[in-house]
């Protein structure tokens, strides 16, 4: 299906601006050269410009790369602006991120992994 990104493993969100000129061939250059991942991966790369207003998408679907765009018409993304290059969200995350909310939910119950109790 053209642009199931449902189907991604991973997310990456590209911490801080990203110059929203670059197109398919720029911004998978940057994910292997700036992160040291491959852009070929089944995973979202997330970018946005340095007004928040607009997030670019990137997703190899496995014969060629899907770009979304999305531009706000009223408000902001609350994108992660510290140090960190690209770090991995969850897709509730995601979900916070296109709801205009942080993906640094205090309040939010963190999912815990599985330990044996004896």
């Amino acid at each position: 299906m053209f642009g199931d990104i449902s189907k991604a493993d991973q997310l990456y969100i590209a911490c801080g601006y990203t110059d929203m000129r670059k197109s398919i061939d720029g911004l998978a250059s940057m994910v292997q050269q700036n992160f040291q991942l491959k852009p070929f991966q089944n995973s979202l790369f997330l970018f946005c410009g340095r007004r928040r207003d607009r997030m670019k998408v990137l997703y190899w679907e496995g014969d060629g790369f899907v770009l979304l765009y999305k531009r706000l018409e009223n408000g902001s993304f609350q994108w992660p602006m510290h140090a960190e290059a690209v770090r991995t969200i969850t897709f509730q995350e995601f979900r916070w991120l296109l709801e205009g909310l942080s993906i640094n939910q205090p309040k939010a119950v963190k999912k815990l992994s599985p330990t044996v109790f004896i």
